[in-house]
């Protein structure tokens, strides 16, 4: 059973920065595509990025429109950790923040695909992401 313990969330200004960590255990990673979601309160969860994984026959990384040249996710596997580098944050950006991470061996089946969250089998329990001057 994977276990997915998200952490580094908490309240920053506007323009500030934070990184968020995604630590997994009961199984190493690598073959899994990880990615971040975030739910602000009172909406629906979206897609925020995703990372590529080995044997996907794709590299690379996928972002949401609204976090693009703002966030950066990385993915450490000996660490079986994946990152999420927040820059600029804005009011925005406030949310709870969940990493994820699809069943392994999963078949890479384009961006679409990456972005629903039903693609993803495991699931963190949640970071709170308060920007707030």
């Amino acid at each position: 059973q994977v276990q997915l313990i998200g952490s580094g969330g908490g309240s920053v200004q506007p323009g500030g920065s934070l990184r968020l960590s995604c630590a997994a255990s009961g199984r190493t990673l690598s073959s899994h595509a990880m990615g971040w979601f975030r739910q602000a309160a009172g909406k629906e969860r979206e897609f925020v990025a995703v990372v590529s994984w080995s044997g996907s026959g794709w590299s690379g990384t996928y972002y949401a429109d609204s976090v693009k040249g703002r966030f950066t996710i990385s993915k450490d596997n000996a660490k079986n950790t994946v990152y999420l580098q927040m820059n600029s944050l804005k009011p925005e950006d406030t949310a709870v923040y969940y990493c994820a991470a699809t069943s392994g061996g999963t078949i890479y089946m384009g961006a679409d695909y990456l972005r629903q969250s039903s693609t993803y089998m495991y699931w963190g329990q949640g970071t709170q992401v308060t920007v707030s001057s």
